[in-house]
């Protein structure tokens, strides 16, 4: 994953544009085997409020200063542009430059991120103490970039499943270069399709977007409103999933769907210094699939949560800042939620009084405090298999983690011991 984020890491992405299909060809070279399938959204096209935008792609930008040295240069750092700048070619005294200069004074040495979408400008970013360096004079601005009608892409992986029920995996692919706020989502996207590609069988099917933030999911929602409502059990958006210094959720509207309930519980016991937000805290696309009318049954995993982490939207955002371990955690915790999401049924014992486990071989048949200790998981999970709980309220009861469950319910479905129930 580190190194696909690595590879994504240049790309000079916006809401539409080539860096966007360049990006997914990234993706889908690392997973040739699964289909992504591509959706191009024409400009103009009304998407609920919204409009799709004209495409933007620029080539070049930099600023040459009055001895002719150039700085904020997109080539050598894509942040020095605001993005979606319509193109400029002209002089301009230090006065009027500062009007589209964007800085960050309270964190002076690093190169902010800035957009503008929906209104037509040019701009520059750069560190605040480069500019309250420069002298008097005019300087040259220079951006080749075009704004022109064109489309907005998103894709989408498909995995089928035993049922039609769906889980659904989002993240976005809409920024330039920042490691952990664009890059970790869709790697992480990219890890768990080949994961739940290579399970030998699952019951849920699952669904994987990748789309621009905001505009794209708005995009995609719009169009696939009626089957999300029908067919989403549970939805986690992923983003900022690269460092390792903590874990996120940030809660549903209500915080009550499946996702709040698997996601709550896994990070309990995963890591339980976790940072738990509620939906006052949103900022990503769980504000569109969670908006009133959707209401797609979704929460938001970060390891440290976008407006929190300090180098978020800035140029310390780099490959330095996420970690193969900061993206192999998310990754665990995923699949913990992707088993726990899959074993999340109603279980019924099916002896009176408590089953002789001995004779099947799930307990020792030499009794002593130690063993009592080693297996009181398996009593506890039985006593309270009583059909008015499933696996996730038995791990909240008993306190043992979903993971340590999981074989143990495999062991006595296999005995005969347990039955699944269905439950209203």
């Amino acid at each position: 994953m580190y190194d696909l984020c690595g590879r994504m890491f240049p790309i000079c992405r916006s809401i539409t544009g080539n860096g966007v299909r360049e990006t997914f060809r990234l993706l889908q070279a690392e997973i040739p085997d699964i289909p992504i399938e591509l959706h191009e959204v024409p400009t103009g096209t009304q998407v609920f409020d919204w409009t799709v935008p004209k495409e933007w792609n620029i080539r070049d930008a930099y600023i040459e200063t009055p001895d002719g040295r150039k700085i904020c240069e997109f080539n050598k750092n894509n942040l020095h542009i605001l993005h979606y700048s319509v193109p400029v070619d002209m002089t301009v005294s230090l006065s009027e430059l500062k009007e589209h200069i964007t800085t960050l004074e309270d964190q002076p040495d690093l190169i902010p991120y800035a957009s503008s979408y929906y209104k037509e400008r040019w701009g520059f970013c750069m560190a605040y103490n480069e500019l309250k360096d420069l002298p008097e004079g005019d300087y040259h601005v220079y951006i080749d970039s075009t704004l022109e009608p064109g489309s907005l892409t998103y894709g989408q992986i498909l995995l089928p499943g035993k049922f039609d029920e769906e889980i659904l995996f989002s993240s976005y692919t809409c920024h330039p270069s920042m490691a952990n706020n664009e890059c970790s989502g869709p790697s992480l996207i990219t890890a768990l399709a080949r994961y739940i590609k290579d399970m030998p069988e699952h019951r849920y099917t699952y669904r994987l977007v990748l789309a621009p933030e905001t505009i794209g999911a708005i995009t995609y929602i719009s169009r696939n409103l009626d089957h999300l409502k029908s067919h989403v059990r549970a939805a986690f958006n992923l983003t900022c999933v690269g460092d390792d210094r903590t874990y996120s959720i940030v809660h549903s509207r209500y915080g009550n769907t499946l996702a709040d309930k698997i996601l709550t519980n896994i990070l309990k016991f995963h890591d339980s210094g976790y940072c738990d937000y509620p939906y006052t805290a949103r900022g990503s696309d769980e504000r569109q699939y969670q908006a009133p009318g959707v209401d797609v049954p979704m929460v938001c995993f970060c390891r440290s949560k976008y407006h929190v982490y300090p180098e978020y939207h800035t140029s310390a955002d780099n490959m330095d800042l996420i970690s193969p371990e900061g993206l192999q955690g998310a990754f665990d915790v995923m699949k913990k939620v992707i088993h726990a999401l899959e074993y999340n049924r109603y279980y019924k014992t099916q002896t009176l009084c408590e089953p002789q486990l001995g004779k099947r071989g799930l307990v020792p048949t030499m009794s002593s405090k130690e063993t009592y200790k080693a297996t009181l998981a398996l009593k506890d999970l039985i006593a309270y298999a009583d059909g008015q709980n499933d696996l996730v309220d038995i791990s909240n009861l008993i306190g043992a983690p979903v993971d340590v469950l999981i074989p143990l319910v495999d062991q006595l479905m296999e005995c005969r011991l347990f039955r699944e129930v269905a439950h209203d």
